[in-house]
């Protein structure tokens, strides 16, 4: 069996995991200590690049320092291929630091730890960033195998999109969390789907909210038309009123 290298198992790296195993055998690398995996044997750094395939699954905040840390120890056939939930910023530092003799394929599963359990349509974009192998088509074989969707789309393009919807899931979440949003004996549908909401997108790390808006050059944009639209929206609340008590 074909074996497959992943630098980084943290929540998603697991995930990444479970959908790899069905297909190759499994070496993983993480700075902090894992007890043990089932179907994945972790290895020491110098071990993982001799992988011909080597998934990235580190938070996008470490993303730059791991690629510069690996790029001149990375063999002839080697293809790199990133899991980042911001696209603009990985492209950039991989085309930028990894040599032309390594592959590069920009790709984000569209679902985590959570949603991967309880969700049967999932989505991943991908990007032939830099195809030096012919890999492509085989990763892209690959996960609509196991049932995902694909969609191919640009970096740019991703992350204009990403910021209008994950950007404002996530956001939406957190600020629902910090209203103190909680249970009551009158809950509606709608307003548990929102403690819903709050649930997936909180149970992520704060390091992960922080990174989409850091990373993402769309998500302040977004950020401010939210708060364009809840004053637009307030002000509309206020004239309704005023025009009431006119009557």
């Amino acid at each position: 069996m074909s074996s497959v290298g992943i630098i980084g198992f943290g929540r998603f790296g697991k995930v990444l995991a479970n959908i790899l195993q069905k297909g190759f055998s499994i070496k993983a690398h993480d700075p902090h200590a894992i007890a043990s995996f089932p179907g994945v044997e972790f290895v020491d750094l110098d071990s993982i690049l001799n992988e011909k395939t080597i998934f990235i699954a580190v938070p996008i905040r470490h993303f730059a320092a791991v690629i510069t840390e690996i790029a001149p120890n990375l063999s002839v056939g080697t293809t790199i291929l990133d899991v980042c939930s911001v696209k603009i910023h990985p492209v950039d530092v991989m085309k930028k630091h990894l040599p032309e003799s390594v592959g590069i394929i920009a790709t984000h599963p569209m679902f985590g730890p959570d949603s991967f359990i309880s969700n049967s349509r999932l989505k991943m974009m991908i990007n032939n960033t830099r195809d030096t192998y012919n890999q492509f088509n085989f990763w892209k074989s690959f996960f609509i195998d196991q049932g995902i969707q694909i969609m191919e789309m640009s970096a740019d393009e991703h992350d204009n999109l990403a910021a209008q919807t994950q950007g404002v899931t996530h956001f939406l979440g957190r600020m629902l969390k910090e209203f103190k949003i909680r249970k009551t004996s009158i809950d509606t549908q709608g307003f548990r789907d929102l403690l819903d909401l709050v649930d997936q997108t909180c149970n992520d790390s704060w390091e992960l909210y922080t990174d989409l808006q850091f990373y993402n050059p769309y998500t302040k944009a977004m950020i401010d038309k939210l708060k364009q639209a809840t004053e637009t929206l307030d002000n509309r609340l206020k004239d309704a009123h005023h025009d009431t008590m006119a009557t």
